[in-house]
């Protein structure tokens, strides 16, 4: 591939030739020992259920796919474990092989990265020397399964969440090693989420990173004489205010002597209080406090406010809150109305819509509980049941030949949901009249297009009963060539992540709701050719054996 434009490694180092299963290197022996290593051969990547109860998925993985093949090589040193692993009788010549093979004649077709996808439609087509591709199914599935499951978890909690509410993804600490928590701050972000807690997933992608300070910060300060440097320039330089605390405490007082705040609050606890000043010495452009470490509303606001305000008299504008426990409807619905006396009573601008950020263990059913309870949250930290695909550990994408040298091949199963679509296809969504989506149709590689206008049958691929015609007024084909197999031939750009972010939420606006709900959501309809049913049917009948009665 000398010809084409270079394309960095994959972003884990650990995405190596090795990454693959044994058998897949037993099978490329004895393709080799055949003489069949060489033979053309098709497999398409799919997955037959979509996950979580729900009736889409989002297609992720593609880019660290085309980054693998495109550096596909095998280095001496794993040459010689694959060696030490395969029996003493493998011809050495089998070795001479493998350092000479990589992509360079390996074609892929793939969805666009950040699609809504269905079952049974390839999201990828890989075609090449059969002991090549064989070599890639294992790495392929690996790359594409979690980042297809976390991608959809997320657009998932972002169509709970709503549009107008902030989503951080939170989970790096709970998630299964380094790398899975890497992948999800990538995919979540990728499937609608505005940033991570991750700093190397920052530096490595390009994504918002957020983050305040813990319990540990807060409890650490035992009390106000901790604060050494009290001094605080004013925001646009002019002047120094030397007590930074002192003017923090004038303003607590205030709020405890306004009748219009309550004018019943107590003492507030004075460790938050040194630890929430100190915070804000050291980020004033940034001070948001988390307010739950003692008591919500008898402290941590109270506290919180006073050193807002303190700020806003040196220019300075504090961002909010986060609440980690509790009722955080109710918390949500006191702590904005103590925000909105304060903007009342001190005739401070905006106070009254400062940021309320809320965590504590979210997930799909906590966000739509507190949709239907009702709350002031406006962003929401998710961690664990997020990044950990908490509802369903796997996606179960599949590698399957549907055609070598030119002839399709069908595999069967007692499991009708089993049974794969044969031979190399081309893949359509079609359009109604008001811009959705209606169904996928496959076809064979060299039937004509569907067209716009034009009445076209559409099939269920197992079942005869199920059909419909449909006269689609838009026709998009859905696979395109991101590995070209040749030098010569024009190949798909790999987008930069926002990109992909962007047309994930895109494709997400423009499906039909009913799909996208979370209880009962109507299936979306997948469908085949009459000619491509027709052919499945014939081979499905001609590879089955026949039993015979006695």
């Amino acid at each position: 591939m000398a010809a084409m434009e270079a394309i960095d490694g994959p972003t884990n180092p650990m995405v190596t030739p090795l990454l693959s299963d044994l058998y897949q290197f037993t099978m490329a022996y004895a393709y080799w020992k055949a003489g069949k290593h060489a033979e053309r051969a098709v497999f398409d990547l799919y997955f037959r259920k979509n996950p979580f109860g729900g009736e889409y998925t989002i297609f992720a993985g593609l880019e660290e796919c085309i980054r693998f093949i495109a550096n596909f090589r095998f280095a001496e040193e794993e040459i010689d474990f694959v060696r030490g692993l395969l029996p003493k009788t493998c011809e050495d010549a089998f070795y001479d092989y493998l350092r000479g093979i990589d992509c360079s004649d390996v074609e892929v077709y793939a969805i666009p990265e950040g699609s809504v996808v269905f079952p049974k439609v390839p999201l990828m087509i890989v075609a090449g020397p059969i002991a090549v591709v064989q070599l890639l199914e294992t790495p392929f599935l690996n790359l594409v399964n979690y980042a297809s499951l976390i991608t959809t978890n997320a657009a998932r909690h972002r169509f709970v969440a709503g549009k107008s509410k902030l989503l951080f993804e939170f989970g790096l600490r709970r998630a299964q090693g380094p790398d899975g928590a890497i992948s999800a701050s990538k995919y979540s972000y990728m499937g609608g989420f505005d940033g991570t807690s991750n700093v190397e997933a920052g530096r490595l992608f390009g994504i918002p990173t957020r983050g305040t300070h813990s319990h540990a910060f807060v409890s650490s300060f035992m009390s106000l004489d901790e604060i050494i440097d009290p001094s605080l320039q004013c925001s646009d330089g002019s002047s120094v205010c030397k007590n930074f605390l002192a003017l923090v405490q004038t303003w607590l007082n205030k709020i405890k002597r306004s009748q219009s705040l309550g004018g019943s609050l107590g003492d507030t606890n004075q460790s938050e209080l040194a630890a929430f000043t100190s915070y804000a010495l050291a980020f004033p452009n940034n001070f948001l406090a988390l307010v739950d470490t003692y008591d919500v509303v008898r402290s941590g606001i109270p506290n919180f406010c006073a050193v807002a305000l303190a700020l806003g008299e040196l220019g300075y504008k504090a961002i909010g809150i986060r609440l980690d426990s509790g009722d955080l409807a109710y918390l949500s619905f006191e702590v904005r109305k103590f925000f909105q006396a304060i903007e009342k009573e001190f005739k401070v601008e905006d106070f009254g819509k400062m940021n309320i950020t809320a965590s504590n263990d979210l997930n799909e059913e906590t966000l739509d509980a507190l949709n239907k309870q009702g709350h002031e949250v406006d962003g929401f930290g998710i961690g664990t049941y997020l990044v950990t695909c908490y509802a369903q550990a796997a996606l179960g994408c599949v590698f399957k030949l549907v055609e070598i040298n030119n002839q399709p091949r069908i595999k069967l199963s007692e499991d009708v949901t089993k049974v794969s679509i044969p031979c190399k296809k081309r893949c359509y969504r079609l359009y109604g009249k008001e811009g959705y989506p209606l169904v996928d149709i496959i076809t064979g590689e060299n039937e004509p297009p569907p067209k716009v206008g034009q009445r076209i049958l559409c099939r269920h691929p197992f079942n005869e009963s199920k059909r419909a015609h449909v006269v689609p007024q838009q026709v998009e084909e859905l696979l395109k060539c991101y590995w070209p197999g040749s030098p010569d031939k024009q190949r798909e750009k790999l987008p930069p992540l926002k990109d992909i972010r962007s047309r994930c939420i895109k494709q997400l606006e423009i499906m039909r709701t009913d799909h996208m709900r979370r209880l009962n959501p109507t299936p979306y309809k997948v469908s085949v050719s009459g000619k491509l049913y027709d052919f499945i049917h014939y081979l499905w009948l001609n590879e089955a054996p026949v039993g015979e009665l006695q």
